[in-house]
């Protein structure tokens, strides 16, 4: 009897997916009562060339197709095709500790509540030190605000959404699937829901999953830019409650862009992208020498850089879906 099934979209993860795949296999929950659903968007590199040579070695470990791409359809592939009475959402970014499975199962059961996830702990996806940066940034409150599954807890916690959640099956009849509007705010708007319909979901600080941050800031900056974009554009689907670390960088793009503009309409404001930008660069250096204090001076110039590529990325992509919400409900021209 299949107990637990593991649910993994993917796409273009082919640096990846053989470590994320090899952690799942060494995690001591029995194989017998588990399966692996990989479910591949269609990926251009050599993706499903791997997993398949797992398929062929792992009769627990199946390869299914997305057609539509979008990982929130992978997502519900897998949840519909599941067969265990226990639903792992998983990334193929991640690795799983050995006990992973089992602790998550377990917190499940005693806990009684609907979902459990636990903390992300960020590394660097290359052997540099702006790789290593952004991994620093990317655990920081500075960076990621009260994120507490990036930050880490004490104890289990009530919250409104885990990472790589662990859901009783029964959940998906309850609530529904995921909602395939959506993009990268799935989990939030699904989790959502839960909560609304008496659900409960913990977050346990013993249940461990270690993700690979990206290595450039490029490839940093085009991921933010698209987590912020989906932050605000989500509301023309669903109604979101984000807390205020989803809206701060937002908020500070914004009122710098402004603040460019107003000094041409009143003067004595020509100071005011000073000192919002001498704020920001405040609280920058000060979280930046806390980090090179700890992990090393070498760190100092590129965690500054790459604390504001991450604020800046996000900030500008969620004033781009907000722009694009608004230009989505105005009539069409005829």
């Amino acid at each position: 009897m299949i107990d637990v099934s593991i649910i993994m979209p993917c796409k273009d993860e082919e640096r990846f997916i053989g470590g994320c795949l090899d952690s799942i296999i060494a995690n001591v929950f029995p194989k017998e009562r588990l399966e692996v659903l990989v479910i591949d968007g269609r990926s251009s590199d050599r993706t499903k060339e791997i997993v398949q040579r797992y398929t062929d070695k792992y009769p627990f470990i199946k390869f299914m197709d997305n057609p539509l791409i979008i990982q929130t359809s992978g997502t519900n592939i897998g949840v519909r095709a599941s067969k265990g009475g226990v639903i792992i959402r998983a990334d193929a970014h991640v690795e799983y500790p050995e006990a992973f499975i089992s602790k998550s199962v377990q917190y499940l059961e005693e806990s009684g509540g609907d979902c459990v996830g636990g903390v992300l702990v960020t590394k660097p996806s290359a052997d540099t030190a702006t790789a290593e940066s952004i991994a620093l940034a990317l655990s920081h409150p500075f960076g990621v605000g009260n994120s507490y599954f990036r930050t880490g807890v004490n104890q289990p916690k009530d919250v409104d959404t885990v990472p790589f959640g662990c859901y009783r099956k029964e959940v998906f009849d309850k609530v529904g699937l995921f909602n395939e509007n959506l993009n990268r705010t799935d989990d939030i708007e699904f989790n959502l829901r839960l909560k609304r319909a008496g659900g409960k979901i913990l977050l346990v600080p013993e249940i461990v999953s270690y993700y690979y941050a990206r290595s450039t800031l490029m490839s940093l900056a085009k991921q933010n830019f698209g987590n912020g974009f989906w932050v605000l554009y989500s509301l023309r689907f669903v109604k979101l409650p984000f807390s205020l670390r989803h809206l701060v960088p937002f908020f500070f793009v914004s009122s710098l862009l402004g603040s460019l503009v107003i000094p041409f309409l009143y003067q004595p404001f020509v100071y005011l992208p000073a000192l919002i930008l001498a704020l920001y660069f405040c609280l920058n250096l000060l979280a930046t020498c806390k980090l090179s204090l700890k992990h090393g001076v070498k760190y100092f110039p590129l965690l500054v850089v790459t604390f504001l590529t991450l604020h800046v990325s996000y900030g500008l992509g969620s004033l781009w879906g907000i722009s694009k919400l608004f230009l989505a409900k105005l009539p069409l021209v005829r």
